[in-house]
């Protein structure tokens, strides 16, 4: 069989199985930063799945796109040097995505935490005026 096929499974299963990986880890531990975020359990797990299924949606989908390459394969060594590219960019990809959801939802955490605090005292209405101290006169003689 001609490398460059060899070189494209291979690509499929290990950015299949790292997408796969990646997202059941980040639902598994994420799930307690969720309900931190939103206060409730049941929202919490609801948008665990949605982002699971966007990151799903996202990543394979870059995969599949990005599977072709243009370039001619003639041994194992220019097909483990492609393919070393094409998992990077899958990489970064998957860290990119995984930093903007965590980005995004500390955003709302902080957000909606400020809402949670009690509203501050009213400001001063007005400053007294400042009179610095004057010397004391001099004696006399």
């Amino acid at each position: 069989m001609d490398p460059k096929v060899w070189m494209y499974l291979v690509y499929l299963v290990v950015s299949v199985g790292l997408t796969i990986w990646v997202a059941t880890t980040l639902s598994r531990n994420g799930l307690v930063f969720l309900v931190d975020v939103f206060a409730d359990e049941r929202l919490a797990k609801a948008i665990n799945q949605l982002l699971v299924m966007g990151f799903y949606l996202l990543n394979l989908g870059y995969v599949t796109v990005t599977m072709r390459s243009n370039q001619t394969i003639t041994d194992t060594s220019e097909a483990l040097e492609t393919l070393s590219s094409k998992v990077g960019l899958v990489l970064l990809v998957l860290g990119v995505l995984h930093f903007l959801n965590v980005f995004f939802l500390g955003r709302y955490r902080r957000g909606r935490l400020r809402q949670q605090q009690p509203v501050p005292p009213l400001p001063p209405a007005g400053r007294l005026p400042f009179h610095p101290q004057q010397p004391p006169p001099p004696a006399r003689a």
